[in-house]
């Protein structure tokens, strides 16, 4: 049986965590604000979780692994918020960001689903996990840097965002790290990998950005947002490792750092030297 306090108390922590996220980007743009809102933090008390309640060292490690598919799937979301909006015929802020938030989720579903079931297919016929995991990190870092191309402008937001809205992506992300934590202990762990990262606050950070800002300010993130995501898919990959050798702190410390040197500092850096 799972302690509810292995799922409660990563989940609140994640909850807290995920509320100043997008923050940083209404004050500092998209550029400098995507990163930071991208680092690896609701994906550490979800690491801690999983691996509390998972079966085995080996169902961890594939939960770890699937976390990049699923950041894939969350990367092709945050693109969806650049490419579709002038696409979509309707009038009024309003209807369009309905209609935007009905379809980029709809998107994601059906890939979220796409990657569960390849997933369990690819593992089903001997493909290593960490083969896949790393496969699509490395996929991450190209669509990111495509994403970067040909768009410098991202501009900071005017005005801050309301509290209710802040409360909202807490929820969202507690909620969707406890489930993926007890799904972990239910044996689900290709699922939980997935669910661990579903785009809380890339869609809160989309939706409450569109509405205090205008279409601008989202949409200028999505770039800097897709590449520091795969920061997350990076720490998933160390952290299937780190965490079994060497326990939850020094071991989770280790992938963030990790993940931090080999991702969000040069892509910091290059992205200064794109707009300098």
């Amino acid at each position: 049986m799972i302690d509810a306090a292995q799922v409660l108390v990563p989940a609140l922590i994640a909850g807290a965590v995920a509320i100043g996220a997008t923050v940083a980007i209404e004050r500092w743009g998209g550029r400098v604000g995507g990163l930071i809102g991208t680092l690896p933090t609701t994906i550490v008390p979800a690491a801690v979780g999983i691996a509390a309640t998972s079966t085995s060292t080996a169902a961890f490690q594939d939960a770890m692994f699937a976390t990049p598919v699923g950041m894939f799937v969350n990367a092709s979301f945050l693109l969806s918020w650049r490419v579709l909006p002038p696409r979509l015929a309707v009038g009024g802020l309003h209807r369009r960001l309905a209609l935007m938030t009905v379809v980029s989720l709809s998107l994601w579903a059906v890939f979220a689903a796409l990657g569960v079931v390849g997933l369990k297919h690819a593992t089903g016929l001997g493909v290593p996990s960490m083969w896949i995991g790393w496969a699509f990190t490395v996929a991450m870092v190209v669509l990111g840097v495509l994403a970067c191309r040909g768009v410098a402008s991202s501009p900071k937001g005017a005005r801050d965002v309301s509290l209710l809205v802040l409360l909202s992506r807490g929820v969202l992300a507690a909620a969707a790290i406890g489930l993926a934590i007890a799904l972990a202990g239910a044996g689900g762990t290709f699922l939980a990998g997935m669910i661990a990262v579903f785009p809380a606050i890339f869609l809160t950070t989309m939706v409450s950005l569109w509405l205090s800002q205008g279409e601008a300010v989202p949409s200028g993130a999505v770039g800097p947002m897709m590449l520091g995501s795969v920061s997350v898919a990076v720490f998933a990959d160390f952290a299937a490792y780190t965490l079994p050798e060497f326990g939850a702190v020094w071991g989770l410390s280790l992938a963030w750092v990790l993940s931090v040197l080999t991702v969000t500092i040069p892509a910091w850096w290059w992205l200064g030297r794109r707009v300098s």
